[in-house]
């Protein structure tokens, strides 16, 4: 199955410490690398990054780490990087025939967590991995966001100020064409074009469920505090694969 990576926005939270977010070294290894070998352990080998901030140098580490790691990688410029970041989905899901595994640049993992949901059954539509834990000192609650979810598992709503809400998005999802129709469905009624607008629109269809990522460990690195998480975490082994 293909990975889809989001890099394409500018990171304002980090920019004083890099120019480009998904080139932020986290214990020397660049956000996006520790990402594409995290979903290369998941089992992905064929991978679309959509590009935008800083595009030309994150295009060219791509083209190195290419062939260093032996996996293909094919990079999608988009213009709308500083537009919400369901327009960077659409834009590179327009590339990619089928079910994808949709990650963030800036969003550290065990591999377990994707690994899982490679192995799950075609959902209904989408498959969001989420955190249930609350209390975890690696999730802004202030930041983060929502989710609340049914017994069953599928998603009722999703936002970043939702009320009430039981689990955190890890922004790790198994997706396919349906979740660019749904962005595209929000742009057209003139929404903002989310990724968390589209996701609302099928688990209003009911075609959006989840999977618990039970302990295992991410980490939204978009601040200056959580970078520090994160370089404590990879020193010596952050995203020690929790299933091996």
């Amino acid at each position: 199955m293909k990975a889809l990576i989001i890099a394409a926005g500018s990171g304002s939270r980090l920019r004083g410490v890099s120019d480009s977010k998904p080139l932020t070294p986290v214990a020397g290894i660049p956000l996006i690398e520790h990402v594409v070998v995290g979903a290369a352990a998941a089992g992905a080998r064929d991978f679309v990054v959509v590009t935008g901030h800083e595009g030309e140098r994150v295009e060219a580490f791509l083209a190195a780490l290419a062939p260093r790691l032996g996996l293909a990688i094919a990079c999608v410029r988009t213009s709308e990087w500083n537009r919400a970041n369901g327009h960077s989905v659409v834009a590179g899901a327009d590339a990619i025939e089928g079910d994808y595994l949709l990650l963030m640049a800036d969003h550290l993992f065990d591999p377990a967590i994707p690994r899982r949901l490679l192995a799950e059954e075609r959902g209904p539509g989408l498959i969001l991995a989420v955190d249930r834990d609350l209390a975890s000192p690696l999730i802004d609650l202030d930041d983060a966001t929502r989710v609340e979810v049914a017994r069953d598992g599928t998603i009722l709503r999703i936002g970043k100020a939702l009320q009430p809400f039981n689990a955190i998005d890890t922004g790790i999802f198994r997706a396919g064409p349906a979740l660019g129709e749904a962005i595209r469905a929000d742009i057209a009624a003139g929404g903002d074009g989310s990724l968390s607008a589209g996701v609302q629109r099928l688990a209003d269809r009911g075609r959006a469920t989840t999977m618990d990522v039970a302990g295992a460990r991410w980490i939204d690195v978009d601040d200056s505090r959580a970078l520090a998480l994160a370089e404590a975490m990879a020193a010596p082994a952050m995203l020690r694969d929790s299933a091996a």
